[in-house]
Protein backbone atom coordinates (compact mmCIF):
# COMPACT_ATOMS: atom_id res chain seq x y z
CA UNK A 1 0.00 0.00 0.00
CA UNK A 2 1.77 3.36 -1.20
CA UNK A 3 1.28 6.86 0.31
CA UNK A 4 1.22 9.82 -1.33
CA UNK A 5 3.95 12.08 0.96
CA UNK A 6 3.05 15.05 1.84
CA UNK A 7 4.02 18.40 -0.12
CA UNK A 8 6.01 21.19 1.91
CA UNK A 9 3.21 23.64 1.41
CA UNK A 10 0.77 21.21 3.06
CA UNK A 11 2.86 21.04 5.86
CA UNK A 12 3.72 24.43 6.24
CA UNK A 13 -0.09 25.14 6.32
CA UNK A 14 -1.09 22.54 8.58
CA UNK A 15 1.87 24.07 11.04
CA UNK A 16 0.62 27.47 10.47
CA UNK A 17 -2.67 25.97 11.93
CA UNK A 18 -0.69 24.33 14.46
CA UNK A 19 1.35 27.11 15.43
CA UNK A 20 -1.76 29.79 15.91
CA UNK A 21 -4.04 27.18 17.85
CA UNK A 22 -1.07 26.35 20.25
CA UNK A 23 -0.86 29.92 21.10
CA UNK A 24 -4.26 30.31 21.14
CA UNK A 25 -4.65 27.22 23.71
CA UNK A 26 -2.06 28.61 25.94
CA UNK A 27 -3.51 32.35 26.37
CA UNK A 28 -6.68 30.37 26.67
CA UNK A 29 -5.03 28.38 29.85
CA UNK A 30 -3.10 31.39 31.33
CA UNK A 31 -6.63 33.37 31.43
CA UNK A 32 -8.02 30.61 32.99
CA UNK A 33 -5.50 29.70 35.72
CA UNK A 34 -5.39 33.79 36.33
CA UNK A 35 -9.27 34.13 36.36
CA UNK A 36 -9.69 31.28 38.73
CA UNK A 37 -7.05 32.48 40.96
CA UNK A 38 -9.69 35.72 41.45
CA UNK A 39 -11.72 33.10 41.54
CA UNK A 40 -13.75 35.38 38.69
CA UNK A 41 -14.20 38.57 40.87
CA UNK A 42 -12.72 40.87 38.39
CA UNK A 43 -15.01 44.20 39.05
CA UNK A 44 -13.26 46.42 39.79
CA UNK A 45 -10.08 45.52 37.84
CA UNK A 46 -7.39 46.94 39.23
CA UNK A 47 -3.56 46.91 37.98
CA UNK A 48 -2.47 44.53 40.69
CA UNK A 49 -4.68 42.13 39.43
CA UNK A 50 -4.27 42.78 35.73
CA UNK A 51 -0.33 43.05 35.47
CA UNK A 52 0.25 39.16 36.59
CA UNK A 53 -2.27 38.04 33.58
CA UNK A 54 -0.01 40.26 30.86
CA UNK A 55 3.45 38.30 32.15
CA UNK A 56 1.99 34.83 32.40
CA UNK A 57 0.64 35.64 28.43
CA UNK A 58 3.65 36.65 27.18
CA UNK A 59 5.90 33.67 28.59
CA UNK A 60 3.03 31.29 26.90
CA UNK A 61 2.93 32.91 23.70
CA UNK A 62 6.87 33.11 23.65
CA UNK A 63 7.28 29.60 24.73
CA UNK A 64 4.63 28.34 21.67
CA UNK A 65 7.45 30.03 19.53
CA UNK A 66 9.76 27.81 20.86
CA UNK A 67 7.76 24.68 20.57
CA UNK A 68 6.33 25.80 16.58
CA UNK A 69 9.79 26.48 15.78
CA UNK A 70 11.39 23.08 16.66
CA UNK A 71 8.64 21.23 14.62
CA UNK A 72 9.18 23.26 12.00
CA UNK A 73 12.32 22.06 11.75
CA UNK A 74 11.94 18.47 12.74
CA UNK A 75 9.04 18.38 9.40
CA UNK A 76 11.82 20.68 7.47
CA UNK A 77 9.29 23.67 6.70
CA UNK A 78 10.97 27.10 5.62
CA UNK A 79 11.20 29.88 8.08
CA UNK A 80 8.54 31.69 5.31
CA UNK A 81 5.64 29.21 6.60
CA UNK A 82 5.49 30.58 9.43
CA UNK A 83 6.41 33.88 8.89
CA UNK A 84 3.29 36.02 9.68
CA UNK A 85 2.90 34.10 12.77
CA UNK A 86 6.03 34.72 14.49
CA UNK A 87 5.61 38.69 13.12
CA UNK A 88 2.26 39.01 14.42
CA UNK A 89 2.74 37.16 17.63
CA UNK A 90 5.74 39.13 18.01
CA UNK A 91 4.22 42.10 18.12
CA UNK A 92 1.28 40.91 20.84
CA UNK A 93 4.20 39.64 23.19
CA UNK A 94 6.38 42.82 22.78
CA UNK A 95 2.97 44.71 23.97
CA UNK A 96 2.46 42.27 26.84
CA UNK A 97 6.05 42.45 27.88
CA UNK A 98 6.37 46.18 28.23
CA UNK A 99 2.82 46.61 29.58
CA UNK A 100 3.54 43.91 32.62
CA UNK A 101 6.26 45.78 34.47
CA UNK A 102 4.55 48.86 33.21
CA UNK A 103 1.21 48.97 35.10
CA UNK A 104 2.72 47.70 38.31
CA UNK A 105 5.85 50.52 38.19
CA UNK A 106 2.73 53.29 37.15
CA UNK A 107 0.29 51.88 39.79
CA UNK A 108 2.76 51.53 42.63
CA UNK A 109 4.06 55.36 42.06
CA UNK A 110 0.27 56.45 41.93
CA UNK A 111 0.47 54.15 45.81
CA UNK A 112 3.24 56.62 46.91
CA UNK A 113 5.91 53.72 46.71
CA UNK A 114 8.07 55.55 44.17
CA UNK A 115 10.27 53.99 41.20
CA UNK A 116 12.02 50.59 40.67
CA UNK A 117 13.54 49.17 41.88
CA UNK A 118 12.19 50.32 45.27
CA UNK A 119 8.89 49.70 44.65
CA UNK A 120 8.86 46.28 43.14
CA UNK A 121 11.52 45.27 46.50
CA UNK A 122 8.52 46.77 48.45
CA UNK A 123 5.90 44.70 46.40
CA UNK A 124 7.62 41.97 47.07
CA UNK A 125 7.99 39.44 49.87
CA UNK A 126 11.42 39.91 51.76
CA UNK A 127 14.68 38.65 49.90
CA UNK A 128 12.95 38.13 46.44
CA UNK A 129 13.63 41.83 45.27
CA UNK A 130 16.30 40.19 43.05
CA UNK A 131 13.77 37.75 41.24
CA UNK A 132 12.31 41.33 40.05
CA UNK A 133 15.50 42.40 39.11
CA UNK A 134 16.03 39.81 37.05
CA UNK A 135 12.81 39.78 35.25
CA UNK A 136 14.22 43.37 34.38
CA UNK A 137 17.07 42.49 33.02
CA UNK A 138 15.05 39.73 31.23
CA UNK A 139 13.00 42.89 29.54
CA UNK A 140 15.95 44.58 28.56
CA UNK A 141 17.39 41.14 27.14
CA UNK A 142 13.82 40.70 25.16
CA UNK A 143 13.34 44.49 24.23
CA UNK A 144 17.47 44.34 22.17
CA UNK A 145 15.72 41.05 20.09
CA UNK A 146 13.99 43.50 18.22
CA UNK A 147 16.73 45.31 16.83
CA UNK A 148 17.48 41.65 14.84
CA UNK A 149 15.78 43.76 12.10
CA UNK A 150 18.65 45.70 11.95
CA UNK A 151 21.66 43.76 13.25
CA UNK A 152 20.16 40.09 12.53
CA UNK A 153 22.84 39.48 10.16
CA UNK A 154 25.70 40.37 12.22
CA UNK A 155 28.30 37.96 13.31
CA UNK A 156 27.95 38.81 17.04
CA UNK A 157 24.01 38.40 16.71
CA UNK A 158 23.99 34.85 18.03
CA UNK A 159 24.87 36.11 21.73
CA UNK A 160 22.16 38.27 21.54
CA UNK A 161 19.63 35.30 20.55
CA UNK A 162 21.74 33.22 23.47
CA UNK A 163 20.68 35.56 25.86
CA UNK A 164 17.51 35.54 24.59
CA UNK A 165 17.39 31.99 25.67
CA UNK A 166 18.91 32.59 29.08
CA UNK A 167 15.98 35.26 29.82
CA UNK A 168 13.37 32.71 28.99
CA UNK A 169 14.57 30.45 31.50
CA UNK A 170 15.11 33.26 33.91
CA UNK A 171 11.30 34.18 33.19
CA UNK A 172 10.55 30.99 33.88
CA UNK A 173 12.02 30.93 37.88
CA UNK A 174 10.67 34.53 37.83
CA UNK A 175 7.17 33.44 37.11
CA UNK A 176 7.50 30.36 39.98
CA UNK A 177 9.10 32.30 42.85
CA UNK A 178 6.59 35.71 42.42
CA UNK A 179 3.40 34.62 40.39
CA UNK A 180 0.10 34.35 42.84
CA UNK A 181 -1.15 32.13 40.30
CA UNK A 182 1.87 29.66 40.34
CA UNK A 183 2.47 28.89 44.30
CA UNK A 184 0.37 25.71 43.80
CA UNK A 185 -2.24 24.64 41.82
CA UNK A 186 -3.22 22.89 38.75
CA UNK A 187 -1.37 25.70 36.64
CA UNK A 188 2.35 25.23 38.55
CA UNK A 189 1.88 21.97 37.34
CA UNK A 190 1.42 23.50 33.54
CA UNK A 191 4.30 25.90 34.36
CA UNK A 192 7.09 23.22 35.43
CA UNK A 193 5.58 21.38 32.06
CA UNK A 194 6.35 24.44 29.91
CA UNK A 195 9.60 24.86 31.71
CA UNK A 196 10.74 21.04 30.99
CA UNK A 197 9.55 21.33 27.28
CA UNK A 198 11.30 24.33 26.72
CA UNK A 199 14.54 23.20 28.67
CA UNK A 200 14.62 20.19 26.22
CA UNK A 201 14.22 22.21 22.93
CA UNK A 202 16.89 24.62 24.27
CA UNK A 203 19.36 21.26 24.85
CA UNK A 204 18.79 19.79 20.97
CA UNK A 205 19.47 23.48 19.77
CA UNK A 206 22.57 23.74 21.54
CA UNK A 207 23.59 19.91 21.42
CA UNK A 208 22.94 19.90 18.01
CA UNK A 209 24.41 23.41 16.89
CA UNK A 210 27.46 23.72 19.03
CA UNK A 211 28.74 20.53 20.08
CA UNK A 212 28.01 17.87 17.24
CA UNK A 213 29.01 20.39 14.71
CA UNK A 214 32.24 20.21 16.25
CA UNK A 215 32.54 17.02 16.65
Amino acid sequence: MSTTPVSNTTLAKRLLVGAWSLSALVSVVAIIAWGQDYQWKLTPLSAYQLFPLLGILAFSIMWSHYVAGIVREFLGVKKQGLKNYFEYTSYAVLALILLHPGLLILQRFRDGYGLPPGSYESYVAPGLGWVTILGSISLVVFLAYEFRRVFGDRSWWHFVKEAGDIAMLAILYHGLRLGGQLMDGWFRTVWVFYGLILIAILGYYYITRYFLKKS
